[in-house]
């Protein structure tokens, strides 16, 4: 050992030494080398300087220790800072066991190889569920793209855009696969919605010119008095309307207000016209009312020509006396038809009464009745004479049956001839 001044206690100035022209040395496991010169001062004084720097050192091991075990590192980050401080401990100009703090550094590698492991996996789990995910939303863009959510649409895809973004990036190949595959439906969607728009605003350009038309058509019969006539018209144009679609958004709504607000005048108009109208005609309505009365007090029918002849009157008198409210008409008509049909079943009845074919065949029954009923009485008497009771029974138990029969027959033809 060269001369000088040198400590033994086992703290860091024990791993150095200054010689008599100030020169500090430091200890390590390679030997011995200078440090620093510091000379003028004491021993100890330039031992001190030099310890100060380890001590420095010793507090950058200890916090990168500290700072690796809590995770606050990335390993690649960690691995970098080992390799620096390293360098800065091997070169140091310091005096101190510089050996332990390399031993320290160097007993960081388990726990970084150890975090590597950790974040690897962790990766691979991240980039499995990044990669289900970016299959899901492509597989939802592919059929948005091949839907008809104009609306809807354009806020998801929006929105998987985003959550797209805030995916890690896959492996080159499979990350520019499936964005390759969401952009192409974006586009797909794009390019078909604004088709579909395209299309939409010249229906709508062509709705508006028909519905320009239909309200100024609408607009020109508004003080029509032709109300039958043109009520049909306004019927038929509110028809067109509906065929034409919507117009442009606004657009439509004013000409809506035309369309409507000349139908309304119109029908206004129509309602108090009418309505003066039917007060004019309630008179006649009355009449009817009484004609009516009159003759459902004829009723039922029970001379079918006196009752024709009634219901010829009726008509005539009700030709005569004109139109009536429109809310009378059908109460009224019911009750004529009604008159009328009560004539029509009286000489429905009659004719059934007369009709000589129906007669015919009634008396036509009655004579084959009688016969048999003959034919059965001779049984009888034959059956008698040869002692048979129950073949006389039976036959007679057969006459009384046909007697029936024949009443009934006989009662039709009494029937027809009334």
């Amino acid at each position: 050992m060269s001369e000088g001044t040198e400590h033994a206690d086992g703290g860091p100035e024990s791993f150095g030494r200054v010689d008599d022209d100030g020169t500090v040395y430091v200890r390590t496991a390679d030997g011995e080398r200078s440090v620093g010169q510091v000379p003028g001062v004491p021993a100890p004084e330039a031992l001190a300087f030099f310890v100060r720097r380890f001590t420095a050192l010793e507090l950058e091991v200890s916090l990168l220790e500290k700072r690796i075990a809590s995770g606050a590192l990335s390993p690649d980050d960690a691995g970098s800072s080992v390799k620096t401080v390293r360098t800065a401990v091997t070169d140091a100009n310091a005096v101190g066991d510089l050996d332990s703090l390399l031993g320290r550094l160097n007993g960081l590698s388990p726990l970084l190889a150890e975090q590597r492991a950790v974040r690897k996996a962790e990766k691979t789990k991240q980039n499995e569920e990044a990669r289900a995910a970016k299959e899901k939303f492509v597989a939802e863009a592919e059929k948005l793209a091949a839907g008809t959510d104009w609306r809807g649409g354009v806020n998801r895809f929006r929105s998987l855009l985003d959550q797209w973004k805030l995916l890690p990036r896959l492996d080159r190949a499979t990350d520019d696969e499936l964005w390759h595959r969401f952009s192409s439906a974006r586009t797909t969607y794009t390019r078909r919605r604004k088709a579909q728009f395209a299309q939409q605003n010249e229906q709508r350009e062509s709705a508006r010119s028909v519905k320009e038309r239909l309200a100024a058509e609408a607009e020109a019969l508004a003080t029509s008095t032709d109300w039958g006539p043109t009520t049909g018209v306004y019927r038929d144009l509110m028809q067109q309307w509906k065929d034409a679609g919507p117009a442009p958004r606004g657009v439509d709504e004013t000409l809506w207000r035309r369309f409507r607000g000349a139908q309304d005048t119109f029908f206004a108009a129509k309602t108090a016209a009418l309505s003066e109208q039917d007060a004019e005609f309630q008179v006649n309505a009355d009449a009817k009312e009484a004609l009516l009365s009159e003759a459902e007090a004829t009723l039922p029918v029970t001379d079918p020509a006196a009752g024709r002849a009634m219901y010829r009157s009726l008509l005539e008198r009700w030709a005569a006396l004109g139109k009536v409210p429109r809310d009378s008409i059908r109460p009224l008509e019911n009750r004529l038809r009604a008159i009328e049909q009560a004539v029509e079943n009286a000489e429905e009845e009659r004719w059934l009464r007369t009709n000589p074919e129906a007669r015919a065949r009634a008396e036509d029954t009655a004579a084959k009745l009688e016969a048999q009923i003959g034919q059965l009485e001779e049984k009888a008497a034959q059956a008698d004479g040869r002692g048979d009771a129950k073949a006389a029974a039976d036959a007679r138990s057969s006459v009384a049956t046909y007697q029936e029969w024949l009443e009934q027959a006989r009662k039709a033809i009494a029937d027809y001839s009334g």
